[in-house]
């Protein structure tokens, strides 16, 4: 079992910076890769960032490249994702994932293919 729980969401204005942080805990060497996903009011789960443990390879979603940027520590078990330039657009609860399945181009993006999910931290940009 991973336990994940992430931090650092808030209220900022559009142009801002945040940067959120997921904390692994337990079994994370099971792990095949971690993924960012974001939720809006009335909207589906989408697909932010992946990273691939092995070789940190990471995939961006098009309407986050160039703004966004995940990292890893490793000493920490801990995934950032640093978000720049952000928009009203960007506001979602945001949420990491983990998955130990074997991913490759497009599954990435699916959240179904995850298997452990944190609880969640709020994004809010104003205009």
């Amino acid at each position: 079992q991973v336990q994940l729980v992430e931090s650092g969401g808030g209220l900022v204005q559009a142009g801002g910076s945040l940067r959120l942080s997921c904390a692994a805990s337990g079994r994370t060497f099971s792990a095949y890769g971690m993924g960012w996903f974001r939720q809006a009011p009335g909207k589906e789960r989408e697909f932010v960032v992946a990273i691939r443990w092995s070789d940190s390879w990471v995939y961006y979603a098009d309407s986050v490249k160039g703004r966004f940027t995940v990292s890893r520590d490793n000493a920490k078990n801990t995934v950032y994702l640093q978000m720049n330039s952000l928009k009203p657009e960007d506001t979602a609860v945001y949420y990491c994932a983990s998955t130990s399945n074997y991913m490759y181009g497009s599954t990435w993006t699916f959240h179904r293919n995850y298997h452990h999910w944190g609880q969640g931290t709020q994004v809010t940009v104003s205009s």
